[in-house]
């Protein structure tokens, strides 16, 4: 199975958003970990809060992470004034979907964006959603094997 996202872009900061609003996207959905936060970090940077509230004037915003640490994501969430999901179960879209059905979340009108095809590209594709594959958003303080196993995933999905 090839998993290829609609978009891609080298970090979240790169994405043509304007062209996402032009395709009817009304909610985008990040990944928490290396999409809009360094991994175990549990702090968003200055430069991912100013998008954050930039994006707020024309989209709704989620956060959907399979971290499982509730006090972490408790820590992520504090930070923000929009959800955060944990222990999502991506790329299963059961555990997200009731979220989705309670707050009137149209699937067709959302974007999924993440740093894992076989995470987040793959549960955007199984909810119908338009996707966008980043970088991590520290990709340049990764581990040469890291790095590594990255690439690898993209060439196998």
């Amino acid at each position: 199975m090839i998993i290829k996202a609609d978009y891609e872009a080298k970090t979240i900061y790169e994405i043509n958003y304007d062209k996402l609003k032009q395709d009817g996207i009304k909610v985008i959905a990040f990944d928490l970990d290396s999409t809009v936060m360094k991994s175990k970090s549990g702090t968003f940077s200055e430069q991912t809060l100013k998008l954050f509230e930039n994006l707020k004037k024309d989209f709704s915003l989620i956060i959907i992470s399979n971290n499982h640490n509730l006090e972490y994501i408790a820590k992520a969430a504090k930070q923000v004034d929009f959800p955060v999901l944990a222990n999502a179960k991506k790329p299963r879209t059961k555990v997200s979907q009731g979220f989705f059905k309670e707050n009137g979340i149209n699937c067709g009108e959302m974007v999924m964006i993440g740093d894992r095809p076989l995470t987040d590209i793959l549960f955007g594709k199984f909810l119908g959603c338009k996707t966008v594959l980043v970088d991590s958003i520290n990709w340049y303080e990764e581990k040469p094997i890291v790095r590594f196993v990255r690439s690898l995933e993209r060439i196998v999905s």
